[in-house]
């Protein structure tokens, strides 16, 4: 089809070409509903393919820039879990840290690669880092309990302080067990829920809060930094109490930072702030909109709660449906259009949609063509090293727009990797499950691919 399209466009281009010499182009003489536009990000000619080959240079780079190595503070020398030592080691140094919860994004980015492609190099990269993880928790849990001031590479994970030490990494790691990984993850994992469930600060209805930068703020980041998590813990263990608490979270968020008539989430909430200021900042809608996935992915149908989740995400998705750019970007505060476009929030919400209509809970037809331009926009922005360009580096709650407009961006900020690969791998189901073709210069999908 898009061949077929490309012949027609050439065609068109020649013979616009021999009237423009012999005539001016009007609307006798040309059909001008089909002179093509002059798109800023590449338009209607995305294949399977050219999705793959941005995966394997993301997963390249990272591959070669993180390893799961163990060694000597003072040497550099390789050591073995064994040889753990407070005070003594530290992870080989890589562009990212292992144990971020960003990288808890990648390696759930990772390992959905692998269901996309085939590709089992994109799983083993989760694998060969969990692995190395799990290793290292029994000897650093040992050095924890001889001196709880000790310092060690795992003490976040050993002794997590915040939903950002346990959430996402807790969650990639459920998930590496279910796709088969044999690795001891549990203690880990026990270890995780038990933090957020448990000691998490929490206000009294129990919505988890913190008290930075104020008493008693909620930050819309941590649904993502808690929901899935303690959602997939109860699939897996059949515990209902996790998966009422992760359903309870988004609802107690959702009331208080939720705005109905745009379809869109504030950052911040301060209690008894009254009717504050509200940023809606692109990043952490986009943590919402992707903790709203991962809950409606393995919430029974038959939970009370099931269909006032789903409507939640509809609307969030109509909503942020509203606030995308020309360029398939999104902006770092979504309703403010001089703010810069930002390429984590685009790839997150490029897997939230593409996710959502995978799962039916969208309608392909009108949502699938902006989520392929979202797509094409994350894309141009992995450079040929796999390097991903334009985000938005670790951002705190601001109470004032110069906070959030003037926020750095930086190749090496962490947040975009994972959700490149999310974004990509399920760009791959949709594309494999639905065409698309240009009608009148417009991406239409118009019909699914009947299953075999």
């Amino acid at each position: 089809m898009l061949t077929r399209y490309l012949l027609f466009s050439l065609f068109l281009l020649l013979g616009f070409s021999q009237v423009t010499a012999q005539n001016k182009i009007t609307d006798s003489n040309t059909p001008l509903h089909l002179l093509q536009p002059d798109y800023p990000i590449p338009y209607g000619l995305t294949q399977i393919n050219d999705i793959e080959g941005v995966l394997e240079k993301v997963y390249q780079y990272l591959n070669e820039v993180t390893p799961p190595r163990l060694v000597d503070k003072a040497s550099g020398s390789p050591l073995k879990p064994s040889q753990l030592a407070d005070g003594q080691t530290r992870f080989e140094k890589g562009d990212f840290r292992l144990t971020s919860y960003e990288w808890g994004v990648t390696y759930a980015g990772m390992m959905l690669a692998t269901q996309s492609t085939g590709d089992v190099r994109f799983a083993d990269y989760t694998y060969e880092r969990l692995g190395f993880l799990s290793g290292l928790f029994p000897e650093s849990k040992g050095v924890f309990m001889k001196d709880p001031q000790a310092d060690f590479p795992l003490k976040s994970m050993i002794s997590p302080h915040a939903l950002d030490d346990a959430g996402a990494l807790c969650a990639a790691m459920i998930k590496a067990q279910k796709s088969g990984f044999q690795s001891e993850l549990d203690p880990i994992i026990e270890n995780f829920v038990s933090y957020i469930y448990s000691r998490e600060y929490r206000l009294d209805d129990g919505t988890f809060a913190r008290n930075r930068p104020l008493k008693n703020t909620l930050w819309l980041d941590d649904l993502f930094m808690s929901v899935p998590a303690l959602a997939l813990y109860a699939d897996q263990s059949g515990d209902t109490k996790y998966m009422d608490d992760a359903v309870s979270q988004v609802l107690h968020f959702s009331e208080r930072m939720f705005n109905t008539q745009t379809g869109i989430f504030r950052h911040g909430w301060v209690e008894n702030s009254g009717n504050a200021p509200s940023y809606h900042w692109a990043r952490a809608n986009g943590w919402a909109f992707m903790a709203m996935v991962e809950l409606l992915s393995v919430l029974p149908k038959n939970h009370p709660e099931y269909t006032k989740v789903l409507s939640l995400y509809q609307a969030h998705a109509a909503g942020l449906s509203s606030f995308q750019s020309n360029t398939g970007f999104w902006h770092q505060l979504l309703d403010r259009s001089d703010s810069y476009l930002e390429t984590s929030a685009t790839a997150i919400f490029t897997y939230g949609f593409a996710k959502g209509i995978n799962e039916g809970w969208l309608d392909y037809r009108v949502y699938a063509p902006l989520t392929l331009l979202a797509w094409n926009a994350v894309a141009s922005k992995v450079n040929e090293r796999g390097q991903v360009e334009g985000t938005c580096v670790g951002t705190g709650m601001g109470f004032d727009p110069a906070f959030y407009y003037h926020r750095p961006t930086n190749l090496y900020a962490a947040h975009s990797y994972g959700p490149v690969m999310l974004a990509g791998a399920e760009m791959i189901s949709l594309l494999n499950k639905h065409n698309y073709e240009i009608d009148e210069t417009a991406v239409q999908f118009k019909r699914s691919i009947p299953k075999i």
